[in-house]
């Protein structure tokens, strides 16, 4: 892989920002209906993982659209509305990610420097990611700090962390072995 600017946002990255998102949405949509017990809102979302990936493959502008919009777009499919702070949360777990190039030059996503570094920032990414819409839920639905945290933040930041991790390195182990049989 060639070195990049993390910051680029050309008509290539409109196109994955794009892809990243449909998939997210849609993905996001099916699992909808596996709600957490006792957790507000929350749903295990195994697709939460695109948006990571989409940040450290394309960039944290991508990953951040791909989380945003995605989330959108899985929540209207859902019929559960437009949920800002949400979205934006995921926005924020996609954009974390994206960071991996401050963390050193990634020449292969199957290294196990590359796989340790994107796993760190997938557990940064839910906390914080996670973190922001809980704690914007306090003002928002009038809820109070033990809920925020104990009813929205822990249940999704652990789900998504447990996602992120088991599957953002599958698909990078993946999108390597399709980008060497492409050859580029």
């Amino acid at each position: 892989m060639e070195k990049k600017s993390l910051w680029i946002f050309g008509t290539r990255e409109v196109v994955y920002a794009a892809i990243g998102a449909a998939l997210y949405g849609v993905f996001s949509w099916v699992t909808n209906f596996l709600a957490l017990p006792a957790a507000g809102n929350i749903s295990l979302r195994p697709a939460v993982a695109i948006p990571m990936f989409f940040g450290i493959a394309f960039g944290p502008i991508v990953g951040f659209i791909s989380g945003l919009v995605g989330n959108i777009l899985g929540d209207f499919l859902s019929g559960w509305g437009f949920w800002w702070a949400w979205d934006l949360g995921n926005g924020i777990m996609g954009f974390i990610p994206g960071l991996i190039g401050l963390l050193g030059v990634v020449t292969a996503f199957k290294t196990k420097g590359a796989i340790i570094k994107a796993e760190i920032l997938v557990v940064i990414a839910a906390v914080v990611g996670m973190l922001v819409p809980s704690l914007l839920e306090i003002p928002l639905s009038g809820i109070d700090f033990d809920t925020a945290i104990v009813g929205y933040w822990l249940p999704s930041a652990l789900t998504n962390i447990v996602n992120g991790l088991i599957l953002v390195p599958i698909l990078m182990v993946a999108y390597d072995a399709v980008v060497a049989r492409s050859g580029r």
